[in-house]
């Protein structure tokens, strides 16, 4: 059995293109993978125990389960172990510390739903909750613009996070602003992402700051209730994430983002439409990952 590291994982340089493309392959072998749904367990407060297991499909011969935590007051937070074994012997192939696999298969998700549902004009995009999901998102999405494409980020400001990942993610291609309200960063975006993990209201409860043709990527869920109701299409990366929302039953569409990235469903009818992009995180991704970095430091 292998002990692998973050430190370990980060050594081998894997980039934020290639984990947009791990995320894409994972999502499209979804329906052939067994993915129960998460185990979530709460001692206190907002602490969680989340156990995510999946079996891949036949043809990787893998089985894996991740469990992932919240305990406030720690440092950080947020913690990820995860167990490989090789499926048809049952033999653990590898523990590993999993919080980069977190962390990057998050942010290439948010990427790839940003790639796949935008409007064709989409070039203003927003940020809140600028932590370590974010910042991966930012890297893959940087990794996956177009070459010579301009784009406007805007940052909402809190103490001086907003200035510190403008100057880390400077680039000749990106113009940042920092806005003081969730209206101005609502107002006139194109694609929004929230990274923000605790949220006890509505993040912009008048509707009518929401541009036609924005797409926006909770990558946590909480702040967008009133989207739900509105909305012209809703995504997600699992239909038992969402089913159990409180307006699941008044959706206006629904699809999981894997239809689209199979080409059975379009991801738009039109740049008009408001899009919502749940992606609340699937075992599948972490097992995956997982696997490719077992592979890789099997080589070494």
């Amino acid at each position: 059995m292998k002990q692998i590291s973050n430190l370990q994982i980060q050594d081998l340089n894997i980039t934020p293109a290639q984990c947009v493309e791990w995320v894409r392959e994972s999502f499209c072998c979804k329906y052939e993978a067994q993915l129960p749904p998460k185990i979530s367990l709460h001692p206190q407060g907002a602490d969680f125990f989340n156990t995510m297991p999946c079996l891949l499909p036949p043809q990787y011969d893998r089985f894996g389960v991740k469990v992932v935590s919240r305990i406030a007051g720690k440092k950080p937070s947020l913690h990820s172990d995860l167990l490989l074994y090789q499926a048809s012997t049952g033999e653990l192939l590898a523990f590993m510390e999993a919080d980069w696999i977190t962390q990057m298969r998050t942010g290439a998700v948010a990427a790839l739903a940003i790639q796949t549902l935008q409007s064709a004009t989409a070039q203003t995009y927003a940020f809140v909750g600028l932590g370590s999901t974010a910042h991966a998102t930012m890297q893959c999405l940087q990794a996956i613009l177009p070459l010579g494409r301009h784009i406007t980020c805007k940052l909402l400001r809190y103490k001086d996070q907003a200035e510190r990942f403008a100057a880390e993610f400077a680039a000749e291609n990106i113009t940042f602003e920092i806005v003081d309200t969730h209206n101005d960063l609502v107002y006139g975006t194109d694609v929004l992402v929230s990274a923000v993990t605790e949220m006890p209201e509505l993040f912009c409860p008048d509707d009518t700051l929401y541009k036609e043709g924005v797409l926006v990527v909770p990558i946590h869920t909480r702040g967008f209730q009133n989207c739900d109701l509105f909305f012209d299409h809703v995504f997600a990366d699992d239909r038992g994430h969402v089913c159990q929302f409180k307006y699941f039953n008044q959706f206006r569409r629904f699809n999981e983002l894997s239809e689209v990235l199979l080409g059975k469903v379009p991801a738009r009818q039109s740049d008009t439409e408001r899009i919502l992009s749940y992606n609340i995180g699937l075992g599948l991704h972490d097992i995956y990952f997982a696997n490719k970095i077992y592979n890789l430091l099997s080589k070494h």
